[in-house]
């Protein structure tokens, strides 16, 4: 893919991750090739990914919009995940070494920061938190694996579900994390296994009660 194409996935992953283009919205290759300042070429290109990837999808008719998943969607999105990142976790452990135990735990310790403040910094704790999986997934050292996860780990979905996360789950999500480096620090993998097979149920269970919340609101 060329320089521009990766520019404008760049370009319109982040507008989707941050929410600016909210699910169901739809993605109009003029509007989009303007914002990114290039032509509809690179553009078309960058939606065919993100289409790929699950991050839009495209109509009967051809129009691109940012996908909405059906609670069925997601609850599968989770299974996999805590399937995948379980069995990355588990690898971790046992191929954990003294280096990367203490990056973990510093990212951790910022993440820790994060959730901590008298305002809970909810963007602070999403990067330190991506930081935190992409570790254990790099430490797992498996390219097939990690290749996976990144078209779940990354979705909207997961920070959909951060956002609405008020300083209990927040501190709940980060004492999971520290039941993790436990299990790192004994180079325990069945440990760490159902340690994150759970952190990832109780999240997409957080999701499912608020988008419960959100549809009764409406």
């Amino acid at each position: 893919m060329s320089r521009a194409s990766d520019h404008a996935y760049s370009e319109i992953r982040s507008l989707i991750l941050s929410g600016d283009a909210p699910p169901g919205s739809p993605l109009r290759e003029e509007q989009l090739a303007e914002m990114c300042g290039l032509s509809r070429t690179p553009v078309r290109d960058a939606l065919r990914r993100l289409e790929a990837e699950l991050y839009v999808v495209r109509s009967e008719s051809q129009r691109t919009f940012v996908a909405d998943w059906s609670r069925e969607d997601v609850s599968e999105m989770f299974a996999l995940r805590a399937m995948l990142e379980a069995h990355a976790a588990k690898r971790a452990a046992e191929r954990m070494t003294e280096d990367k135990l203490a990056a973990l735990t510093e990212t951790n310790r910022a993440l820790d920061k994060a959730v901590g403040k008298a305002r809970p910094d909810v963007v602070g704790f999403l990067e330190r938190n991506r930081d935190f999986h992409g570790l254990i997934i790099e430490t797992a050292a498996s390219p097939r694996m990690a290749a996976t996860l990144a078209t779940l780990v990354e979705q909207p979905v997961v920070r959909r579900t951060a956002m609405h996360y008020g300083r209990e789950e927040l501190e709940q999500s980060a004492s999971e994390h520290r039941e993790l480096l436990k299990a790192f620090a004994a180079r325990d993998g069945e440990w760490a296994h159902s340690v994150m097979t759970a952190h990832i149920r109780r999240a997409f269970h957080a999701f499912a009660a608020r988008s419960a919340q959100v549809s009764e609101a409406r």
